[in-house]
């Protein structure tokens, strides 16, 4: 049998999608679901979750650093993707007289997939492209958000570390350093793994039936002291709480790909829907997706898609702020 995609639908005013962020970073509100019950709670503020965290809770974030991907050459949007030595693939508009062998500027079109995806040859190594990109290129906030970012620092997690993602982990945009070393007095533990946000996070399904969507693959990595003090935190009895859908695909991409939480430094392409049996992971902190997304059907698949939907439509009641810069949900 299989899921239409139109089963993630919800309807949302226009107004409830957030353009800019709150300040400060932690005072956006809060909705709490039971995934158990479907019980809902609502916090005035996301620092309120600190009532929801107990020592010995793991806390995971992912810290990819999200780099300056939109460039504009020769009249051309390059909107970059992934970055390798010699090569970078990416969107470009318009891409119709993108075939091979173009130039633009100094980058060559290669290739170019079916679903739009052209690799551009480079004289650049990756370390000297993410320079460039940082020198040249703009924030590249989602096409949803039309109001200009007043400060970048503000689409970047405070703990951001490793550069490489093209939209930023947004769960984590609510957490300040002053909270982080809260949690950490509180006896929270706190672990870092990597997933650098590609297309594949943000691109719609496009197909009838999420069963045929296929994911594009994204960069994880996963040390093993990391991966061995989140394997003991379970074997305690520990809850593992992960900050974003991009933290769930590592730990239960890692997973499903070695059959345990080991070290792991490759790309997975985990597309997590309703039925995937969770390893890993005991609790969510997220944001709320937009409808019919990979996003949503994860979180559905954690939490129960009827339970999901509910507190969905209750915070669209409560005109709580969605998507990117909008308000967050601890899924517990």
């Amino acid at each position: 049998m299989l899921t239409p995609v139109t089963d993630f639908s919800y309807n949302l005013p226009e107004e409830l999608i957030a353009q800019v962020p709150i300040e400060p970073r932690d005072s956006s509100r809060l909705l709490v679901l039971d995934r158990t019950t479907g019980e809902i709670q609502h916090r005035d503020r996301f620092s309120e979750i600190l009532d929801e965290l107990n020592a010995g809770d793991v806390l995971v974030f992912n810290v990819s650093k999200v780099f300056k991907a939109r460039l504009q050459i020769d009249g051309f949007e390059v909107f970059v993707l992934k970055v390798r030595d010699g090569e970078i693939d990416a969107l470009v508009k318009p891409g119709r007289k993108a075939g091979i062998g173009f130039r633009i500027g100094d980058l060559e079109v290669v290739s170019k997939t079916e679903d739009g995806i052209v690799t551009l040859k480079t004289s650049m190594t990756a370390i000297e492209m993410f320079a460039f990109c940082e020198s040249a290129g703009s924030v590249p906030t989602p096409p949803y958000v039309t109001t200009e970012l007043a400060d970048p620092d503000r689409y970047q997690t405070v703990y951001a570390k490793s550069t490489g993602s093209v939209a930023a982990p947004t769960a984590g945009l609510h957490f300040t350093p002053e909270l982080i070393d809260r949690a950490r007095a509180k006896g929270v533990q706190i672990e870092e793994v990597t997933l650098h946000v590609g297309i594949g996070t943000f691109r719609p399904v496009q197909t009838d039936h999420i069963e045929d969507h296929v994911m594009h693959a994204e960069f994880v990595e996963i040390d093993e002291p990391t991966a061995q003090r989140i394997r003991s935190a379970k074997s305690e009895g520990r809850r593992v709480i992960a900050v974003g859908t991009t933290t769930v695909r590592v730990l239960e991409g890692v997973f499903a790909t070695i059959g345990e939480l080991k070290s792991y430094s490759g790309e997975i392409n985990m597309f997590i829907t309703p039925g995937f049996d969770f390893k890993v992971v005991d609790g969510l902190v997220t944001n709320f997706h937009l409808p019919k997304s990979t996003l949503l059907m994860l979180v559905s698949a954690f939490a129960g898609r009827e339970n999901v939907l509910a507190a969905y439509q209750e915070a669209v009641d409560c005109r709580y702020r969605f998507f990117s810069f909008g308000d967050a949900m601890f899924i517990r």
